[in-house]
């Protein structure tokens, strides 16, 4: 789906214009995550910086999370949603243990022969809802069984498109929905469900922390960046701003406290009379592309130059960067 469909898409302030110095994108996904879309970027003549602002770290199964699984397993719930590929791989790690425990269950007296299940023959407790393309391809590299049920994606890789699906959508009071994800996010879909009066439970796989070399990372890009705009003053040539690509609430809170206080640090190691050529970076000296409505909104409320995308493809991300301004206001 385009990125610049009016219903998805919004922007406050312009990015600059084309430039014959490459465009710089700071890709600040997770290091597992960021590949692909760093790659096609650079294929298009961009110069792109790997920079992210999470990493993803395991959480211990706690005795409530099996629990919550073992009702899940029974068939307690209506729909399981898996927000990412990382918890689809960690609550499908679970459900092989559980499943692997029925059948010794059932076969205690063949015990000796009892080959690991590779559900291939197990059906779904519940509808299975995989948000991105990514999710899903884990779900289906596992090799459940499709003829017994499918992996349903939503149209648009959000909240706003879960709760579009039929078998969100039907969802009614009582019910109960269960959510593979990482710690924090995707408050739209609860929110909007219990108001509805669906009971919903998550097991939160992993968390997701500020990398140990985030802000060294940054204040080295920071040196490298305005030492390259101090050789362009003799040119004619404007380096235009850079693009940050942005996926998270959380992430955005990470890169916002580096910025602040790389700033807070140039300052404090100038004095009065060393200024530099140009000042320290600020938020408002990048442009973003950034995930949905949630998102858009935090940066807006900081009056910031931004793109809303409603998938992380790497053609939309594109897109989105390439695409002329159009005013949201």
């Amino acid at each position: 789906m385009s990125w610049s469909s009016p219903k998805s898409t919004d922007s406050h302030q312009p990015f600059d214009k084309p430039s014959l110095l490459p465009q710089v994108v700071i890709n600040t996904r997770p290091v597992e995550r960021a590949a692909p879309l760093t790659q096609h970027l650079q294929a298009a003549g961009m110069s792109v910086i790997d920079m992210p602002m999470l990493t993803l770290e395991s959480r211990a199964t706690t005795e409530q999370d099996m629990g919550l699984m073992r009702q899940w397993f029974a068939g307690d719930y209506q729909a399981l949603v898996i927000v990412s590929p990382t918890a689809a791989a960690s609550g499908l790690a679970v459900w092989q243990a559980l499943e692997n425990e029925r059948q010794a269950q059932k076969s205690e007296r063949n015990v000796s022969e009892h080959k690991e299940s590779d559900l291939k023959n197990v059906k779904a407790p519940s509808h299975l809802i995989a948000v991105g393309e990514a999710t899903a391809a884990v779900l289906n590299d596992c090799k459940l069984d499709i003829a017994s049920y499918q992996v349903l994606q939503p149209l648009i890789a959000n909240n706003e498109g879960m709760l579009a699906m039929p078998e969100i959508e039907s969802l009614q009071a009582g019910d109960k929905l269960l959510v593979w994800r990482g710690l924090g996010g995707r408050r739209l879909l609860v929110d909007t469900l219990q108001a509805r009066g669906v009971h919903i439970d998550s097991i939160a796989w992993y968390e997701r922390i500020m990398p140990a070399g985030a802000m060294a990372q940054y204040e080295q890009w920071h040196a490298q960046f305005l030492t390259q705009q101090s050789l362009q003053q003799t040119t004619s040539v404007a380096q235009p701003k850079p693009i940050v690509i942005v996926s998270s609430g959380t992430a955005f809170e990470h890169w916002e406290a580096i910025v602040k206080a790389v700033a807070a640090k140039v300052v404090e190691s100038k004095s009065s009379m060393d200024k530099p050529a140009h000042p320290e970076l600020q938020l408002t000296d990048f442009a973003y592309v950034v995930l949905g409505e949630r998102l858009a909104n935090m940066v807006a409320r900081q009056q910031l130059s931004y793109r809303r995308v409603e998938d992380l493809a790497p053609a939309t991300i594109l897109a989105a960067i390439r695409s002329p301004i159009v005013d949201s206001m």
